[in-house]
């Protein structure tokens, strides 16, 4: 008798990685999001749980880790919340709005996308308000020189605030804004030479606002929220519960 003849969709590459795993044989280089993707999407379309726990030990290692915006689809598609929270955190360095994303970000999810956005929006709009708070000088109004008295124009602090939201809209970790950002940057240069035009007092104290601006980066939210359960709980017929 002829053997039966099964037909599958994944290619042999693929087929061998996920019967590797169920075969306890030594399994192949999972160094790529190339190879891995299809094997995940094979285990989960065979239902086979334990190559899906391999490749999941798998992903957090630094070659896969260089990509984190595929790490995060893919762990949000699979509700590997440990993973889509640390994946996130690695997202801060990108700009999303870059062209080369939109791939990716078109696999998302409506709550997985939204949920990145927020992380990325909320850095940038909470250190924005937070640098029209105290210590920082008041830009919005009529002020004066705290040594003379003189009306004093913050155009410089003003423009250097804009910059650093720039920065963090583009690279929402923030690790650029102080350095080199608040020491190379000319709207920075211009705001720490910035001086009273009457008595010549130096108008900011550059020590003191990189130290509080690195300190208001540091305390921003740096993951997504924790993602909601998968699936609803069960819901029991009529009848089904004991009195």
């Amino acid at each position: 008798m002829d053997p039966e003849t099964i037909y599958v969709d994944e290619d042999a590459q693929t087929l061998e990685g996920l019967l590797r795993m169920v075969c306890g044989l030594p399994i192949p280089r999972l160094d790529s999001w190339d190879v891995i993707e299809p094997i995940l999407h094979a285990a989960e379309k065979y239902d086979m749980p334990g190559p899906m726990s391999i490749v999941r030990a798998l992903v957090v290692t630094p070659p896969l880790l260089s990509d984190p915006l595929r790490l995060y689809a893919m762990a949000c598609r699979y509700s590997w919340q440990d993973e889509a929270m640390m994946a996130s955190r690695y997202t801060l360095t990108l700009n999303l709005h870059s062209p080369e994303h939109r791939s990716t970000l078109q696999k998302l999810g409506t709550d997985a996308l939204l949920n990145l956005f927020q992380l990325h929006r909320t850095r940038r709009e909470t250190l924005r308000n937070r640098l029209d708070d105290p210590p920082f000088v008041n830009d919005t109004g009529d002020t004066s020189c705290s040594n003379c008295g003189s009306l004093v124009d913050y155009h410089t602090w003003r423009e250097l605030k804009y910059v650093i939201i720039m920065e963090m809209d583009g690279r929402p970790l923030g690790d650029t804004v102080v350095n080199p950002g608040l020491l190379e940057w000319p709207a920075a240069r211009a705001c720490w030479s910035a001086k009273c035009i009457n008595c010549d007092r130096v108008l900011y104290d550059k020590t003191l606002t990189m130290r509080v601006i690195r300190e208001c980066i540091d305390q921003l939210p740096t993951t997504i929220e924790p993602l909601p359960p998968p699936y609803p709980p069960p819901i029991l017929p009529r009848g089904g519960a004991s009195d």
